[in-house]
């Protein structure tokens, strides 16, 4: 595929995301529906899709319309291309352009456009994260790094570096976690690498990999991790030798864990509906719940427009029940981890606040944590609330 015919498949991509469709299902279909596209064609496609959802709002200003042709006319004016010779109309490239598809310069656009963010949010994110407000904003509209866990129960993170190598992929260690490396080159390489197909690696962001070594898990601890996903903090856990049970409303977002925790050579328990009770009480029960995902919005960046203040108001709700349900599973004396993936206050430490004005007396905050993009992964936040004694 020509450049232009790659633009052009991105613009009719984001013309569904733009209707509502998430993005991995629209770039999924149309990889299907165009066989013809290579592995670097669909790249990337790829690429341009996410570099323009992350700054949507800029490139649309730049591109004059918040239609996928203006975003991607603004990328194009973004990366300081000449948009003449990629919109030709030759080929499968889009058509040229029409005289008033001049845009505007980026300088005289509102703050929240310069910034990416919709209108509402800036707010909420300015009393969130006040003087880093802007910079954490700024962040969010470059690409996130690729980050590897070390599987401490098999091996080393200069062994893992080394095995990295034998598929030329580079990974240097991230200060985040000393579990924690950032790959430097060949990322795609990674999933077909042995030191991944062995158990020696594990993707996983630095900071999320920071919120397991805040834990404090170790042989022998009880865990539940009760809103286990996908399963990589679960596998964390077990790596450093705690006794783990995994648990999540929807028992589907668990189907991969089985192969995941054997390729880790790990043992974790996995719960259905009421498996989590009946292996009650546990020493630590992580509550990794559902949030805005406003810490990763560089990974999920269609994430930031499809939010709303009624779906964020939704989410609050949503994290409190889930806590309350929770915290009856720790045993005396020990802790209830809530952990989000958020930036803002309203599902962070207002939360906290709010949940430890309803539990008994007794109950009390250990400490909290805070990590922005800034420190180099992405957003999260941990509270650690330890339970009464009996």
């Amino acid at each position: 595929m020509t450049p232009g015919a790659r633009i052009a498949a991105a613009i009719e991509i984001l013309d569904a995301v733009l209707d509502g469709v998430p993005a991995e299902k629209v770039l999924t279909g149309w990889a299907r529906g165009h066989r013809f596209a290579g592995a670097k064609d669909r790249a990337a496609i790829r690429d341009h899709v996410f570099d323009a959802l992350r700054c949507l709002r800029s490139c649309a200003w730049l591109g004059g319309a918040e239609t996928g042709r203006g975003i991607m006319l603004g990328q194009v004016r973004a990366a300081g291309l000449d948009p003449a010779a990629l919109f030709t109309g030759e080929g499968y490239a889009p058509p040229p352009l029409a005289a008033e598809e001049t845009g505007a310069k980026l300088d005289t656009a509102p703050r929240a456009v310069r910034l990416d963010m919709p209108d509402w949010l800036m707010p909420l994110l300015d009393a969130g994260l006040g003087a880093d407000a802007e910079p954490v904003a700024e962040v969010l509209r470059t690409r996130a790094p690729v980050f590897l866990r070390v599987n401490v129960a098999r091996t080393d993170r200069a062994a893992a570096q080394a095995a990295l190598a034998e598929d030329a992929i580079t990974a240097v260690p991230h200060p985040l976690s000393p579990t924690a490396l950032e790959v430097t080159g060949n990322p795609r390489r990674v999933q077909q690498s042995r030191a991944y197909a062995e158990g020696l690696v594990e993707l996983q962001d630095a900071a999320s990999q920071a919120v397991c070594d805040a834990l404090e898990a170790g042989p022998g601890l009880r865990v539940l991790d009760y809103c286990a996903g996908g399963g990589g903090k679960a596998l964390s856990l077990a790596a450093r030798g705690a006794d783990v049970t995994a648990h999540d409303a929807d028992p589907a977002r668990m189907r991969d864990l089985p192969a995941r925790a054997a390729r880790a050579g790990a043992s974790i328990a996995v719960a259905g509906a009421d498996g989590a009770s009946q292996r009650a009480p546990y020493d630590l029960v992580l509550c990794d719940v559902p949030c805005s995902g406003s810490g990763s919005w560089r990974r999920a960046p269609d994430a930031k427009w499809r939010l709303t203040p009624e779906r964020l108001a939704e989410l609050v709700q949503l994290q409190a029940g889930i806590l309350d349900s929770a915290a009856p599973l720790v045993a005396p004396g020990g802790v209830l981890a809530y952990v989000t993936c958020s930036l803002l206050a309203e599902e962070n430490t207002d939360q906290t606040a709010a949940l430890l004005a309803r539990l008994p007396a007794g109950w009390t905050l250990l400490d909290e944590h805070a990590l922005t993009p800034l420190d180099g992964g992405d957003g999260f936040y941990l509270a650690r609330l330890r339970a009464p004694q009996g």
